[in-house]
């Protein structure tokens, strides 16, 4: 089954984390988000993999190469965003049958996606308590009769997560007219299909779709929690570390350090004496947690430095970011209400009563300085020492 998997999205709901790689890019436990979608497909069955590329291309070129996994890898650019329709044309001229579509910057549990390539011509569905904000499919006996797009009064509870296989002849129906919203949607397709041929509702056992930075979170405690104990890197006879722990090869974790797993220590990164590690956070490859720091459910990308007497929790720090001694994040309201973040310039709710802040690459906070829940630091901000963030910057 060649598998189309959609990565040229510019990811703005993830700002400032994608302002210089692309959303599909940023890291999940020990790789790229879409390497998730990739390996799902890989092991249902792919026979190739068509990755729709847009800005930034070579992040995902160099990870990716010619072959993943023992299957072989085709790109196709999308230089417009005209949505997902477009996106698939895009690769058209690779496709020779069958073929599915998936999202880049969803996860999905591997046994679904090989049920979705077993039910083909099939949409991919995920049960949710509201299903108001998505595109929900209208069911009858297990066959697909349509999709509404955010409906007053939803058909079901049955929501579409990204995920399809359509016949071969799908490939001559991609062109189809723009949205109101300026789009070429890849379910005007699937209309299409249902049209001509049945089309299976194959639900998906666990099905994530990561598009804003608190997402990325959770998708981390996703996969952070299938994490086996793994010790290959440097630790100190006195440090202590609990349950679901690894630390890679090139890693260090010093003497007096208390780590609660699952946490994922990557390749050259290094915790200082008496740091504080608790799960679920990753320390990616390079990040250096110094003396006596307290890191907690959080993301810290590589090249990140938390090196002195500091507190991070639940949070999301990308790369080359350096935080001052005593640097403070504070992650509950008062009111103990969801703390809200910013996307897109709205204001929003998280879900999360506890949500620390987001930091953009190559940020720098002074000495003492402390930083309010929901906070976001621009990429290449830089605050003053002793300073109070309570706006973003």
């Amino acid at each position: 089954m060649q598998t189309v998997i959609l990565a040229a999205g510019q990811g703005t709901r993830m700002r400032p984390l994608t302002d210089r790689r692309p959303k599909p890019m940023l890291p999940v436990a020990d790789r790229p988000l879409m390497a998730h979608t990739a390996d799902a497909a890989v092991a249902a069955g792919a026979s190739e993999l068509l990755l729709v590329v847009g800005y930034e291309a070579d992040d995902v070129r160099a990870y990716f190469g010619d072959e993943y996994r023992g299957v072989p890898v085709a790109y196709a650019v999308q230089d417009e965003q005209r949505g997902t329709a477009h996106a698939v044309r895009a690769a058209r001229e690779h496709l020779e049958g069958a073929f599915a579509v998936l999202n880049g910057d969803d996860i999905y549990d591997p046994a679904s996606i090989e049920r979705l390539f077993e039910a083909a011509p099939a949409v991919g569905t995920y049960e949710v308590d509201d299903p108001l904000p998505y595109g929900v499919f209208d069911i009858t006996d297990g066959e697909v009769e349509g999709i509404v797009e955010k409906p007053d009064d939803p058909p079901s509870n049955r929501v579409n997560v990204g995920a399809y296989v359509f016949p071969a002849e799908a490939r001559e129906w991609l062109d189809v007219e723009a949205s109101e919203r300026g789009e070429e949607e890849i379910t005007d397709v699937l209309a299409r299909v249902v049209d001509e041929r049945s089309v299976r509702a194959v639900d998906v056992d666990r099905w994530m779709g990561v598009g804003r930075p608190w997402e990325l979170l959770e998708a981390n405690e996703w996969k952070l929690g299938e994490l086996d104990r793994d010790l290959r890197g440097e630790v100190a006879d006195t440090a202590e570390l609990r349950g679901a722990v690894v630390v890679e090869e090139g890693a260090t974790v010093e003497p007096g350090v208390v780590v609660e797993g699952p946490v994922l220590v990557r390749a050259g990164a290094h915790v200082g004496p008496n740091a504080y590690v608790r799960g679920h956070t990753l320390l990616g490859e390079g990040a250096r947690v110094g003396n006596a720091v307290e890191v907690k459910n959080s993301v810290i990308m590589s090249g990140t430095a938390v090196p002195h007497l500091s507190y991070v929790g639940d949070s999301v720090l990308g790369r080359d970011v350096n935080f001052g001694a005593g640097t403070t994040v504070a992650n509950l309201r008062h009111d103990d209400e969801p703390v809200r973040l910013t996307v897109k310039g709205e204001r929003v709710s998280t879900g999360r009563r506890k949500f620390g802040v987001v930091v953009g690459d190559g940020a720098k906070t002074g000495i003492e300085t402390t930083l309010n829940a929901g906070v976001t630091l621009s990429t290449d901000a830089r605050v003053g020492p002793n300073a109070t963030v309570t706006r973003d910057r």
